[in-house]
């Protein structure tokens, strides 16, 4: 890596943290869903559905949120470093140096 363009770094990152969120959220879907497994009553069984339901939905939209900033920033510096390499370089003249000295 490298050798690799900053904006190909960038979207790899954020591909291991969407890939790692969406494990975290799957192993507390299935804490919680154990626990509505194991519940005493109707009651507590249902909330504790919905709280697995309620975490995987939240960890989806979290994790689509930050892939859509990673590649926002990623086809920002992409662009910015293709603009700088087609900007003419200015070169300063000799009169312009004999000013400044």
């Amino acid at each position: 890596m490298a050798d690799a363009d900053l904006d190909v770094v960038i979207r790899q990152l954020a591909k291991q943290l969407h890939k790692g969120i969406l494990a975290a959220a799957k192993k507390r879907k299935d804490r919680f869903s154990g626990l509505a497994g194991k519940a005493k009553n109707k009651e507590a069984r249902d909330r504790y559905r919905q709280m697995a339901k309620t975490t995987m939905e939240q960890a989806t939209a979290a994790a689509r949120r930050l892939q859509n900033s990673a590649d926002n920033v990623a086809d920002s510096y992409a662009r910015s470093m293709r603009q700088a390499a087609e900007a003419p370089v200015a070169k300063k003249t000799a009169t312009k140096r004999k000013a400044e000295s």
